[in-house]
Protein backbone atom coordinates (compact mmCIF):
# COMPACT_ATOMS: atom_id res chain seq x y z
CA UNK A 1 0.00 0.00 0.00
CA UNK A 2 2.94 2.36 0.50
CA UNK A 3 3.35 2.43 -3.27
CA UNK A 4 0.04 4.32 -3.58
CA UNK A 5 1.62 7.79 -3.09
CA UNK A 6 3.82 7.07 -6.12
CA UNK A 7 0.85 5.86 -8.17
CA UNK A 8 -1.38 8.81 -7.27
CA UNK A 9 1.35 11.39 -7.97
CA UNK A 10 2.20 9.72 -11.28
CA UNK A 11 -1.44 9.96 -12.37
CA UNK A 12 -1.75 13.59 -11.24
CA UNK A 13 1.47 14.56 -13.01
CA UNK A 14 0.27 12.84 -16.17
CA UNK A 15 -2.88 14.98 -16.10
CA UNK A 16 -1.18 18.26 -15.15
CA UNK A 17 1.82 18.15 -17.47
CA UNK A 18 0.02 18.84 -20.80
CA UNK A 19 -1.74 21.81 -19.18
CA UNK A 20 1.55 23.15 -17.84
CA UNK A 21 3.26 22.72 -21.21
CA UNK A 22 0.48 24.72 -22.86
CA UNK A 23 0.65 27.48 -20.24
CA UNK A 24 4.45 27.75 -20.48
CA UNK A 25 4.23 28.08 -24.26
CA UNK A 26 1.47 30.70 -24.01
CA UNK A 27 3.56 32.68 -21.54
CA UNK A 28 6.62 32.46 -23.86
CA UNK A 29 8.49 30.70 -21.05
CA UNK A 30 10.90 29.05 -23.44
CA UNK A 31 14.65 28.74 -23.84
CA UNK A 32 17.04 27.30 -26.41
CA UNK A 33 18.55 23.96 -25.48
CA UNK A 34 22.05 22.78 -26.37
CA UNK A 35 20.95 22.07 -29.96
CA UNK A 36 19.31 25.45 -30.42
CA UNK A 37 15.75 24.11 -30.11
CA UNK A 38 13.43 26.46 -28.24
CA UNK A 39 11.54 24.50 -25.59
CA UNK A 40 9.14 25.27 -22.71
CA UNK A 41 10.89 25.68 -19.35
CA UNK A 42 10.72 24.73 -16.48
CA UNK A 43 8.66 21.56 -16.83
CA UNK A 44 10.11 20.61 -13.44
CA UNK A 45 7.47 22.97 -12.08
CA UNK A 46 5.00 20.07 -12.22
CA UNK A 47 6.85 17.97 -9.62
CA UNK A 48 5.80 19.68 -6.40
CA UNK A 49 2.13 20.49 -7.23
CA UNK A 50 1.53 16.95 -8.49
CA UNK A 51 2.98 15.50 -5.28
CA UNK A 52 1.00 17.85 -3.04
CA UNK A 53 -2.27 17.19 -4.89
CA UNK A 54 -1.60 13.46 -4.55
CA UNK A 55 -1.58 14.00 -0.80
CA UNK A 56 -5.37 14.49 -0.98
CA UNK A 57 -6.28 10.84 -1.68
CA UNK A 58 -3.29 9.59 0.31
CA UNK A 59 -4.31 11.48 3.44
CA UNK A 60 -8.00 10.65 3.10
CA UNK A 61 -7.26 6.95 2.74
CA UNK A 62 -4.82 7.02 5.65
CA UNK A 63 -7.27 8.83 7.93
CA UNK A 64 -10.54 7.14 6.98
CA UNK A 65 -9.38 3.56 6.45
CA UNK A 66 -7.00 1.10 8.08
CA UNK A 67 -4.60 1.15 5.14
CA UNK A 68 -0.89 1.50 5.99
CA UNK A 69 -0.30 4.09 3.27
CA UNK A 70 2.08 6.63 4.84
CA UNK A 71 5.75 5.74 4.20
CA UNK A 72 8.05 6.35 7.17
CA UNK A 73 10.27 8.88 5.37
CA UNK A 74 7.55 10.87 3.63
CA UNK A 75 7.96 13.80 6.04
CA UNK A 76 11.59 14.38 5.10
CA UNK A 77 10.68 14.63 1.41
CA UNK A 78 7.71 16.93 2.04
CA UNK A 79 9.96 19.33 3.96
CA UNK A 80 13.03 19.26 1.70
CA UNK A 81 11.93 18.89 -1.91
CA UNK A 82 9.36 21.73 -2.25
CA UNK A 83 11.76 24.21 -0.67
CA UNK A 84 14.60 23.21 -2.98
CA UNK A 85 12.30 23.35 -6.01
CA UNK A 86 11.24 26.88 -5.02
CA UNK A 87 14.87 27.98 -4.83
CA UNK A 88 15.42 26.46 -8.28
CA UNK A 89 12.39 28.30 -9.64
CA UNK A 90 13.81 31.60 -8.36
CA UNK A 91 17.02 30.78 -10.22
CA UNK A 92 15.05 29.95 -13.39
CA UNK A 93 13.14 33.24 -13.26
CA UNK A 94 15.72 35.70 -11.96
CA UNK A 95 19.16 34.30 -12.77
CA UNK A 96 21.64 36.57 -14.53
CA UNK A 97 24.60 35.73 -16.72
CA UNK A 98 26.74 34.39 -13.87
CA UNK A 99 27.26 30.63 -13.78
CA UNK A 100 29.13 28.55 -11.22
CA UNK A 101 30.59 29.79 -7.96
CA UNK A 102 32.96 32.17 -9.72
CA UNK A 103 30.18 33.72 -11.77
CA UNK A 104 27.93 34.15 -8.75
CA UNK A 105 30.82 35.60 -6.77
CA UNK A 106 31.34 38.23 -9.47
CA UNK A 107 27.62 39.10 -9.28
CA UNK A 108 27.90 39.70 -5.55
CA UNK A 109 31.06 41.81 -5.90
CA UNK A 110 29.35 43.93 -8.55
CA UNK A 111 26.40 44.57 -6.26
CA UNK A 112 23.96 42.33 -8.18
CA UNK A 113 21.58 39.75 -6.77
CA UNK A 114 23.12 36.30 -7.06
CA UNK A 115 20.34 33.75 -7.30
CA UNK A 116 22.99 31.03 -7.15
CA UNK A 117 24.22 32.11 -3.73
CA UNK A 118 20.62 32.67 -2.64
CA UNK A 119 19.91 29.09 -3.66
CA UNK A 120 23.04 27.81 -1.92
CA UNK A 121 22.14 29.51 1.36
CA UNK A 122 18.56 28.30 1.25
CA UNK A 123 19.66 24.77 0.41
CA UNK A 124 22.04 24.75 3.36
CA UNK A 125 19.30 25.92 5.72
CA UNK A 126 16.89 23.23 4.55
CA UNK A 127 19.59 20.56 4.62
CA UNK A 128 20.46 21.45 8.22
CA UNK A 129 16.80 21.22 9.20
CA UNK A 130 16.30 17.82 7.55
CA UNK A 131 19.58 16.37 8.82
CA UNK A 132 18.71 17.44 12.36
CA UNK A 133 15.78 15.01 12.23
CA UNK A 134 17.99 12.04 11.36
CA UNK A 135 19.49 9.79 14.05
CA UNK A 136 23.19 9.94 14.82
CA UNK A 137 25.91 12.04 16.37
CA UNK A 138 26.89 15.61 15.60
CA UNK A 139 29.37 14.35 13.04
CA UNK A 140 26.64 12.28 11.37
CA UNK A 141 24.44 15.38 11.28
CA UNK A 142 27.11 17.44 9.52
CA UNK A 143 27.90 14.58 7.13
CA UNK A 144 24.24 14.20 6.09
CA UNK A 145 23.95 17.97 5.64
CA UNK A 146 26.96 18.02 3.32
CA UNK A 147 25.60 15.11 1.27
CA UNK A 148 22.22 16.82 0.85
CA UNK A 149 23.77 20.11 -0.26
CA UNK A 150 26.30 18.60 -2.67
CA UNK A 151 23.80 16.17 -4.19
CA UNK A 152 21.38 19.00 -4.91
CA UNK A 153 24.04 20.97 -6.75
CA UNK A 154 25.57 17.95 -8.49
CA UNK A 155 22.32 17.05 -10.24
CA UNK A 156 21.94 20.67 -11.27
CA UNK A 157 25.39 20.44 -12.89
CA UNK A 158 24.38 17.23 -14.69
CA UNK A 159 21.35 18.91 -16.25
CA UNK A 160 23.16 20.10 -19.37
CA UNK A 161 21.77 17.46 -21.71
CA UNK A 162 18.23 16.09 -22.06
CA UNK A 163 17.36 13.34 -19.62
CA UNK A 164 20.76 13.21 -17.94
CA UNK A 165 19.62 14.18 -14.43
CA UNK A 166 16.65 11.82 -14.34
CA UNK A 167 18.74 8.94 -15.71
CA UNK A 168 21.34 9.50 -12.99
CA UNK A 169 18.56 9.60 -10.38
CA UNK A 170 17.01 6.34 -11.58
CA UNK A 171 20.38 4.58 -11.69
CA UNK A 172 21.26 5.87 -8.23
CA UNK A 173 17.95 4.68 -6.83
CA UNK A 174 18.32 1.23 -8.37
CA UNK A 175 21.90 0.94 -7.12
CA UNK A 176 21.05 2.00 -3.56
CA UNK A 177 17.98 -0.23 -3.36
CA UNK A 178 19.78 -3.31 -4.69
CA UNK A 179 22.93 -2.74 -2.62
CA UNK A 180 21.16 -2.08 0.69
CA UNK A 181 17.90 -4.03 0.18
CA UNK A 182 16.25 -0.95 1.69
CA UNK A 183 12.90 -0.15 0.08
CA UNK A 184 11.73 2.29 2.77
CA UNK A 185 13.48 5.23 1.09
CA UNK A 186 11.96 4.30 -2.27
CA UNK A 187 8.50 4.35 -0.71
CA UNK A 188 9.13 7.60 1.13
CA UNK A 189 10.34 9.43 -1.97
CA UNK A 190 7.78 7.86 -4.31
CA UNK A 191 5.29 10.73 -4.12
CA UNK A 192 7.88 12.96 -5.81
CA UNK A 193 9.50 10.27 -7.96
CA UNK A 194 6.30 9.76 -9.97
CA UNK A 195 6.20 13.37 -11.24
CA UNK A 196 9.99 13.32 -11.73
CA UNK A 197 9.61 10.43 -14.19
CA UNK A 198 6.93 12.31 -16.16
CA UNK A 199 8.94 15.54 -16.31
CA UNK A 200 12.15 13.62 -16.97
CA UNK A 201 10.62 11.80 -19.94
CA UNK A 202 9.61 15.10 -21.56
CA UNK A 203 13.09 16.45 -20.86
CA UNK A 204 14.70 13.38 -22.42
CA UNK A 205 12.51 13.58 -25.53
CA UNK A 206 13.24 17.31 -25.91
CA UNK A 207 9.60 18.30 -25.48
CA UNK A 208 10.51 20.63 -22.59
CA UNK A 209 13.39 21.37 -20.20
CA UNK A 210 13.49 20.61 -16.49
CA UNK A 211 15.08 23.91 -15.53
CA UNK A 212 16.75 24.41 -12.18
CA UNK A 213 13.32 23.85 -10.64
CA UNK A 214 13.37 20.24 -11.80
CA UNK A 215 17.06 19.40 -11.61
CA UNK A 216 17.38 20.78 -8.09
CA UNK A 217 14.32 18.83 -6.95
CA UNK A 218 15.86 15.67 -8.42
CA UNK A 219 19.15 16.43 -6.66
CA UNK A 220 17.28 16.92 -3.38
CA UNK A 221 15.62 13.51 -3.81
CA UNK A 222 18.97 11.91 -4.65
CA UNK A 223 20.56 13.36 -1.53
CA UNK A 224 17.67 12.15 0.62
CA UNK A 225 17.92 8.68 -0.90
CA UNK A 226 21.61 8.53 0.03
CA UNK A 227 21.24 9.68 3.64
CA UNK A 228 18.18 7.50 4.24
CA UNK A 229 19.82 4.28 3.04
CA UNK A 230 23.57 4.46 3.66
CA UNK A 231 25.43 4.30 6.97
CA UNK A 232 28.13 6.83 7.86
CA UNK A 233 30.86 5.01 5.91
CA UNK A 234 28.69 4.84 2.81
CA UNK A 235 27.79 8.51 3.13
CA UNK A 236 31.47 9.44 3.34
CA UNK A 237 32.11 7.62 0.04
CA UNK A 238 29.07 9.32 -1.51
CA UNK A 239 30.29 12.68 -0.21
CA UNK A 240 33.69 12.24 -1.86
CA UNK A 241 32.07 11.32 -5.18
CA UNK A 242 29.67 14.27 -4.99
CA UNK A 243 32.50 16.62 -4.08
CA UNK A 244 34.49 15.42 -7.10
CA UNK A 245 31.48 15.97 -9.40
CA UNK A 246 30.95 19.46 -8.02
CA UNK A 247 34.59 20.48 -8.35
CA UNK A 248 34.93 18.99 -11.83
CA UNK A 249 31.73 20.67 -12.99
CA UNK A 250 32.98 24.02 -11.72
CA UNK A 251 36.24 23.96 -13.69
CA UNK A 252 35.67 21.47 -16.53
CA UNK A 253 32.90 20.29 -18.84
CA UNK A 254 31.03 17.19 -17.64
CA UNK A 255 29.50 16.83 -21.11
CA UNK A 256 32.92 16.69 -22.79
CA UNK A 257 34.07 14.06 -20.32
CA UNK A 258 31.01 11.90 -21.01
CA UNK A 259 31.55 12.25 -24.77
CA UNK A 260 35.04 10.78 -24.37
CA UNK A 261 33.84 7.58 -22.65
CA UNK A 262 32.01 5.28 -25.12
CA UNK A 263 29.79 3.50 -22.58
CA UNK A 264 28.79 6.71 -20.84
CA UNK A 265 28.24 8.44 -24.19
CA UNK A 266 25.83 5.72 -25.29
CA UNK A 267 23.93 5.74 -22.00
CA UNK A 268 23.80 9.53 -21.99
CA UNK A 269 22.32 9.71 -25.50
CA UNK A 270 19.92 6.78 -25.07
CA UNK A 271 16.34 7.83 -25.67
CA UNK A 272 17.07 11.28 -27.10
CA UNK A 273 15.70 12.27 -30.52
CA UNK A 274 18.29 12.05 -33.25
Amino acid sequence: MQALPFVFSLLVAGALTPLLLKRLSEASATRENYRGRRLPIPIGLVIVPAALIALIPVTLLARLTDLDIYPDNLGFAIVFVPGIALLGLIDDVLSGEGRGWRGHGKDVLSGSLSTGLLKAGGTLGLALLVASGLPGSGADFLLATAVLVLATNAFNLLDLRPGRSVKAYVLLGIGLTVATQNTAALAGLGIFTGPVLIAGWLDLREKAMLGDTGSNAIGALAGLWIVLTLDADGQVIALLILLAVNLFGEFRSISKLIEKVPGLRHLDSLGRPT
